[in-house]
């Protein structure tokens, strides 16, 4: 049977398709959405989809959000967990790929055209070379490499980037931190930089210098989309705080992993970003993007684009399972 199932399972939601792997190119059918929180487990949600469409493929190509590496797979952002082999068994597969989220993100960048990215700096005409760094906030904060080229192919990294220590820059990020500390102990990028991000961001800056709200753990936060929204809508002052601080944090994240990666262009992905590309460009992001003192001018050179593409996670798993096996 030349169908397989490939999914993205997110910390949110779970996404489902099918793909020919007899196509000359990655191409998705039957795709479905499900909210993870209607099922039990990852194999109880795939065994829906695959009822649902009444497919049995014989291949699969999952991306978590998660480490991939051992047999006993955790969801960062979900309290689910499974074995590999057992999840192969209970699915009939004679075959499974798993792949870390931003990992198959990372895979779907060569495969993208024009339609499905948004360019914000650089040349829109280059051809792609590694690196890569994808990066992008959504439940969590996803950081891969992609390196190689078209001529001798391509090859993805995985990476846990996203829980690097976050650096405040300034009096008001500061004050962020010292709130995310009494609420975490320890703040990673991501605790700034995904939808609870946008949501603790938004009640720090409330807060001020009172840190008793960090400390509620049951108080109500703000949603993240209201946020985007008051933002973009113009007349919420903490919503357009919020926003401003969140691109400006997001662009200084993406210089760095620009420079740890040596990248020549930066891909940010993830649920969040594409609803707000205009107030993105008008932002300090760029600004902050470069403030790396002596290594602006070598990002000056860095091209930029948004992922715009409503389901990469899915484009790249289907582009993985084409990959030779020592590529994969």
């Amino acid at each position: 049977m030349s169908l397989a199932m490939i999914a993205d399972i997110g910390g949110t939601n779970a996404r489902f398709a099918l793909t020919d792997l007899r196509s000359p190119e990655p191409v998705m059918m039957m795709q479905r959405s499900l909210k993870n929180a209607e099922f039990a487990s990852l194999q109880h949600a795939a065994e829906h989809y695959l009822a649902e469409v009444g497919q049995q493929p014989a291949r699969a190509a999952i991306a978590v959000a998660s480490p991939v590496g051992n047999d006993e797979i955790r969801l960062t952002n979900r309290a689910w967990s499974f074995s590999r082999a057992e999840l192969a068994k209970a699915l009939k597969l004679d075959s499974l790929l798993l792949l870390n989220d931003f990992g198959a993100v990372a895979w779907a960048v060569p495969a993208l055209r024009g339609g499905d990215v948004i360019s914000l700096h650089g040349d829109d005409e280059a051809p792609l070379f590694g690196p890569v760094s994808v990066l992008g906030p959504g439940t969590g904060l996803g950081v891969a490499m992609l390196v190689g080229n078209a001529d001798r192919g391509f090859e993805v990294v995985e990476t846990e980037g996203g829980h690097v220590s976050f650096a405040p820059l300034g009096d008001e990020e500061q004050s962020i931190a010292r709130w995310m500390t009494a609420r975490y102990g320890r703040v990673s990028t991501e605790r700034l930089l995904s939808g609870a991000g946008l949501a603790q961001i938004d009640a720090a800056l409330q807060a001020g210098d009172d840190l008793s709200s960090a400390l509620d753990t049951r108080a109500k936060l703000r949603e993240p989309a209201q946020i985007v929204e008051a933002a973009l809508d113009g007349h919420d002052v903490f919503a357009r705080r919020t926003l401003a601080r969140f691109c400006a944090v997001l662009g200084s994240v993406a210089g760095d992993c620009a420079l740890i990666h040596g990248a020549r262009t930066v891909m940010i992905a993830g649920g969040i970003v594409p609803r707000f590309v205009p107030f993105l460009r008008s932002s300090a992001f760029r600004e902050r993007f470069l403030a790396k003192g002596r290594f602006a001018a070598y990002l000056e050179n860095v091209n930029i684009r948004v992922i715009t593409h409503a389901y990469p996670g899915l484009l790249g798993a289907a582009v993985a399972l084409r990959q030779p096996p020592g590529r994969q």
